[in-house]
């Protein structure tokens, strides 16, 4: 395995490199939902990652999202892979994709069965990038767990 750096962090894995950087490229889910049925913006001030993310739900799922911001590679592709992989899901099947990806980040929890998201585990070795890696994560966790709107952490 070759080591190469995406923003700040080396990450052992020349096709999770890739994934991340092709997200970062060609962000899927970008711009905003028309519509919503609300938005929620988060930052994170280390770094300076910004995103403000739209949604809609029809009956329980997940009909549309959608972000916008400027950050890190790491913050974009995550909010990219974060978008897709909850797009179309029942919200308690998105809520627990998002959940099952934070855990993979911050308590060891498996990788299996998180899609593209599985290509940021390697984040967890550097403990200053995880809140780069899960900004998104943690406004659609708001988002779809019926929180207010505004302003996530």
């Amino acid at each position: 395995m070759s080591s190469v750096t995406v923003g700040f962090e080396a990450v052992d894995d020349d096709l999770f490199r890739e994934i991340i950087l092709d997200h970062f490229r060609n962000p899927r889910h970008r711009g905003r939902v028309e519509r919503p049925d609300g938005s929620l913006e988060a930052d994170n001030p280390l770094c300076g990652d910004e995103i403000q993310l739209t949604w809609r739900v029809e009956g329980d799922a997940v009909a549309d999202i959608a972000f916008t911001g400027r950050g890190c590679s790491i913050s974009q592709a995550a909010a990219s892979m974060l978008c897709d992989g909850v797009a179309g899901l029942p919200c308690p099947a998105a809520l627990e994709l998002a959940r099952r990806y934070r855990e993979m980040l911050v308590a060891d929890g498996p990788a299996d069965s998180l899609g593209d998201l599985e290509a940021l585990r390697g984040v967890k070795a550097y403990p200053v990038r995880i809140k780069c890696a899960t900004l998104a994560c943690n406004a659609i966790l708001r988002a779809l767990s019926g929180e207010p709107e505004g302003q996530a952490a």
